[in-house]
């Protein structure tokens, strides 16, 4: 069996938001149980921290569906027949068009680095919707899986990543995907402004840790945007301050707010 994961990047009328969530938590929770090859669903929410600030957040919410399957073609489409039912309800809001539904095949599952605690939910994730340059994908996945997941992986509170590509098989609407391949990277932090900001530093070479992350791989494509989600679904939520395997006392008090 093959994991495929389905993002639905959308939106919910204004005031109808927690008529969504019993929707999601209640009714749909128990129509996916019953599809072939299901096996969790998260709800997510946009965060004001980000690391590309200057690009549009188009979309409030994002689900993540994931299933364990060899027919895709068959088992996938089920979900979009699901997720209708909600935009039928008025419980979508598609007025300008942004609503967003992929499906990619996944490389692997998570790959955690030394700060994941495996028997506590994420706190959140970015996903990046990311190319490779044409003639260096092998170079592409080298760089990622040897160097920059495990790096990402040590930055404090961000503990696993997983990529995977555009599946053959998508669910109506189908619309533009402005990138090829998925990378998501799950958090567990109660701090997310301090780890995304240190996460920039590491990239710049500015961390108070003294760790700088390698140079970007040439391989990896500027046609890519960053998303941040914290997760709001599940009766079980992150509680454990920021997940790491270092010494945070080396950061300075003020870090979140006045670091380099």
């Amino acid at each position: 069996m093959s994991l495929h994961t389905t993002t639905h990047l959308h939106n919910v009328p204004a005031g109808r938001e927690a008529e969504y969530a019993a929707w999601f938590d209640g009714a749909h929770a128990a129509d996916l149980s019953r599809l072939r090859g299901f096996r969790s669903a998260d709800r997510y929410e946009v965060t004001p921290e980000q690391v590309m600030p200057d690009i549009a957040q188009p979309w409030r919410y994002l689900s993540v569906y994931e299933f364990e399957t060899e027919t895709p073609e068959i088992d996938l489409p089920v979900l979009g027949a699901l997720l209708a039912d909600a935009r039928d309800a008025g419980l979508i809001d598609d007025a300008n068009e942004s609503e967003r539904i992929f499906s990619y095949a996944m490389y692997y599952d998570w790959r955690s680095g030394p700060n994941h605690q495996k028997d506590k939910p994420f706190s959140s994730m970015f996903i990046i919707p990311a190319n490779f340059v044409a003639g260096m994908e092998a170079e592409y996945h080298t760089w990622y899986d040897e160097v920059h997941i495990p790096e990402v992986c040590r930055v404090p509170g961000f503990v696993a990543m997983k990529r995977g590509r555009l599946s053959s098989v998508q669910i109506e609407p189908k619309r533009f995907c402005p990138g090829s391949e998925i990378v998501m990277c799950a958090h567990q932090t109660d701090d997310l402004p301090f780890s995304v900001k240190d996460f920039s530093a590491r990239a710049r070479g500015v961390s108070p840790s003294g760790i700088a992350m390698e140079p970007r791989s040439k391989a990896g494509s500027f046609a890519r945007t960053v998303h941040f989600f914290r997760r709001i679904s599940g009766a079980e939520q992150w509680d454990g301050g920021i997940a790491y395997s270092g010494d945070l006392s080396v950061y300075p008090s003020d870090f979140r707010v006045t670091g380099a």
